[in-house]
């Protein structure tokens, strides 16, 4: 993986001027049927007997979410949960029943046409489970078709897309045709391709899940890396537990079109509200689930010449170095400030299963 430039990150960020982005929904209905507003208007919440009964299908159902600037909020669940009509409608690519979806101030439901084509080109990004590349345009050509469409001028559009093809990895690749690329490649060239408009709010509906397992984490890396950069928004949509703690702040588990639980990887793991969520996460490693920042304590012995973990690092990925260590490890925030330290002790406690240090 080659390192990012830094006049490409920088030319990227400097887009926000700034400004937080956030993206909120509340009481939010899909319904798939004929009467679906009226029986809405009539009973305000149905149940799922109730629309069966109508002979509807709740998509979605009564959904209220909100999505902070910066973080990646997770959307999962089994498929036919709705998660994927979910993101559809909250980037209204599906018209909504009823609800509200709120982004910087606006109900996105009531925007005009022309608004809403706007908000699209300029402030969202997209990439699907499908790469959706145009297979007679190079890499360049690829990645800059949108803002081809935005009327962008060449010389500008092609300075752009040179930019995130830095940024992910493909420079050197910039003539090839799709068919000349992997898997991984092509996603690559879906993702500059979402990033060369510098969109405020990025969804991302199960992009890695057609592609090869270390292809797959590869992938999940690389967005990891790119977050790392950029700290855009991130909505995104899988069905695989393992990617969601793997990437995810947050995460809403959904099922038959309800949200069940939302919470970060560690909440969902240690306490699950209902059954159908702990069976979700019954076989996950708890290691790879929880974080050092979960389980430190505030600082006694730790200081500068400590042994250090990212706050955000998962258990798993330090246990080997921490137990039998006589020393705590210093857990700091991404500029180096400490915030809290962990002992062998509590990692062994987690290891053998026993939470109370938690």
């Amino acid at each position: 993986m080659q390192d990012v430039g830094a006049a490409a990150a920088a030319s990227l960020n400097d887009n926000t001027g700034g400004r937080t982005t956030s993206l909120s929904c509340r009481g939010l209905w899909k319904i798939f049927g004929h009467g679906a507003e009226e029986l809405l208007r009539h009973k305000p919440h149905p149940d799922l007997e109730a629309l069966t009964a109508a002979g509807l299908i709740g998509a979605v159902r009564d959904v209220s979410i909100e999505v902070t600037a910066g973080e990646i909020f997770v959307i999962m669940g089994l498929s036919g949960s709705g998660k994927s009509t979910l993101v559809r409608c909250l980037s209204r690519l599906v018209e909504a029943t009823a609800g509200e979806v709120i982004f910087e101030g606006r109900d996105l439901l009531r925007a005009g046409e022309k608004e809403l084509i706007e908000i699209r080109r300029h402030k969202m990004g997209m990439v699907f489970q499908h790469f959706a590349l145009l297979p007679h345009l190079c890499v360049l050509d690829n990645v800059a078709f949108p803002l081809s469409v935005q009327g962008v001028g060449r010389a500008e559009r092609e300075k752009r897309a040179l930019e995130v093809i830095e940024l992910v990895g493909l420079r050197g690749r910039e003539g090839h045709f799709p068919r000349q690329l992997s898997g991984g490649q092509q996603q690559r060239v879906g993702i500059a391709r979402s990033l060369a408009v510098r969109p405020q709010i990025w969804f991302l509906d199960e992009p890695f899940s057609a592609l090869d397992p270390l292809i797959r984490r590869e992938m999940q890396d690389e967005l990891l890396r790119l977050q790392g950069v950029l700290h855009k928004t991130v909505v995104f949509i899988t069905h695989d537990f393992h990617e969601a703690i793997r990437l995810a702040d947050r995460i809403a588990i959904m099922k038959d079109g309800a949200i069940v639980q939302i919470g970060t990887p560690e909440e969902l793991v240690l306490h699950p509200a209902t059954d159908y969520v702990a069976e979700f996460t019954r076989d996950v490693e708890r290691a790879r689930a929880i974080s050092a920042r979960s389980i430190m304590k505030p600082v006694k012995s730790a200081g500068a010449q400590s042994p250090k973990v990212p706050a955000k690092a998962k258990l798993a990925s330090f246990a080997g170095d921490i137990v039998g260590s006589a020393q705590p490890f210093a857990v700091v925030e991404e500029d180096g400030k400490i915030l809290g330290e962990i002992w062998s002790e509590q990692v062994i406690e987690i290891l053998a299963g026993r939470e109370r240090s938690l």
